[in-house]
This record gives structure tokens, sequence and C-alpha cells, in this order.
């Protein structure tokens, strides 16, 4: 007969998780795709987040999602400009009073350097790569010894190709300044994540893969939902602080990655 009056020792099976009940976290992008599955799984953490998107409508429409399990914030901007990425987080500051979460992830897709005129690929290192540099400076200025940055790179990096030679050519740039950074700031107590995502439904995969088409593989498992990689974020933000997952690589079940 098995004794239930005596408590299980769990000690070495389990190991303490960072809670993320009363955080504060901003997250790029929040609006749509990954970030929005980011920030509402924080939101239902008890994490107050403060978001941005381009578009009002997906803002208004990502708000009203987190309001339904959580607190988030947010607003309308270009962080490919340098008003838009100062406005959001001068406003994030003032409206979160402070966060200790930074999940940069804000990003568009562009194809082969033939592909795009100057003009467009300017846009897309502002877009897809420096505002990621000049976020991190400011979110870690802003933390100083404490809390942690999560990027979000891709696994088009490990696939190569020219048909995506300046959005992996970006990436490769974002996955080598998140390795470097994490050495840099680890010891004041700011840990630095990289999570790649391969496959995933989102609006970047339109108009090439329309939504129904999505549905499709993801029920296949040739592609991934948003929300699993928001896991994968829960996964790397609830380590404890002494244990920091460097890179993290998902990809769809059924693929030939």
């Amino acid at each position: 007969m098995t004794d239930t009056t005596t408590p299980t020792n769990a000690s070495d099976a389990h190991t303490a998780r960072t809670p993320l009940t009363g955080r504060k976290a901003i997250v790029t992008g929040g609006t749509t795709g990954i970030g929005r599955a980011i920030a509402v799984l924080l939101a239902s953490e008890g994490v107050e987040v403060f978001i941005c998107g381009r578009d009002e409508d997906h803002l208004a429409d990502a708000l009203a999602r987190i309001a339904e399990v959580g607190t988030g914030h947010g607003i309308a901007c270009d962080l490919a400009t340098k008003d838009g990425l100062d406005r959001f987080y001068r406003e994030a500051e003032a409206t979160l009073g402070g966060y200790d979460i930074a999940v940069l992830n804000a990003a568009a897709g562009y194809g082969g350097l033939t592909d795009v005129d100057e003009d467009e690929l300017r846009y897309a290192i502002a877009q897809d790569f420096t505002q990621y540099v000049v976020g991190a400076h400011k979110a870690v200025n802003h933390m100083r010894d404490h809390g942690d940055i999560v990027m979000i790179g891709s696994y088009s990096v490990h696939k190569l190709g020219g048909g995506s030679t300046v959005y992996a050519g970006i990436k490769s740039g974002i996955h080598g300044f998140a390795e470097a950074l994490r050495r840099e700031v680890s010891r004041d107590g700011i840990k630095v994540t990289l999570i790649v995502p391969a496959l995933t439904g989102s609006d970047m995969q339109k108009p090439d893969i329309p939504p129904e088409k999505q549905a499709e593989r993801i029920n296949a498992h040739t592609m991934m939902r948003a929300e699993d990689i928001a896991v994968g974020v829960h996964f790397a933000l609830t380590q404890p602080r002494r244990t920091v997952v460097q890179e993290m690589v998902l990809v769809q079940r059924d693929t030939d990655a």
C-alpha cells in the first residue's frame, strides 16, 4: 500500500523556476505573429507588457486580446525611424515605470539583394538590424544590472539561399550580436537569449503562404504556430538566474531542416 502521508522528496527532480508574475516587459512587433503570441503568453503569466507595431488596427486587436488575460499597453510606431524607436522606449519606460524583460522581435522579410533597390535596402537594415542593436543599447542602459533580453532570430541563417540574401544576411548579424552581447553583459546580471524559429505561421508568410494554407501546414506538422515560439521564450525566461538559454532552435517536426 502506498504511503500518502509522507511528502514526496522531489528536491533532485526539479530546479527552481524564476517567477514571471510582477515583472514588466517590452515586446517589439508585439501586434502580430510571434511577437503577439509572446506578449499574450507573458501577460497571462502576470507580466505587464508594452508592445508596438506599425498598424493601428493590429495594435488595437492585440491589446484587446492581452486585456482578456492580463495587462498590456502599446503604441503604433515605425522602429526603422529614429523618432519611432526613441518614442517606443521612452513611452514604454514612462508607462511601465521600468521594465526587466526586453523581447526584440520586430522584423520584416526581404528577398535577394538584386530584388530590392538601394532605398529599400537601407530601410531593411534599419528595420531588421539597426533597431535591434539600438534597442538593445537602450534596454541594457535601462536595466543596468538585472533583467532579460530575448532576441528573435531566424532559421534562415542555417539555410542560406539567393532568395533570402538580405533577410538572412541581416539575421546572421543579429545572431552574432546576440552571442557577443551575452558575453558582454552577463556578469552585470543581464541574460541574453537568442530564439531561432524555423517556418512559423504569421503575417510574414503572406502572400506566399495564405492563412488557410498556413493552417493546413500547421495541422500537418510542416509549420509551427507562433504560440510554439512563445513557449520557448517562456522556458528561457523561467530558468534560474544562474542559467542562460544561450540559443534555442525551434523547427517543425516534419521538416528537411
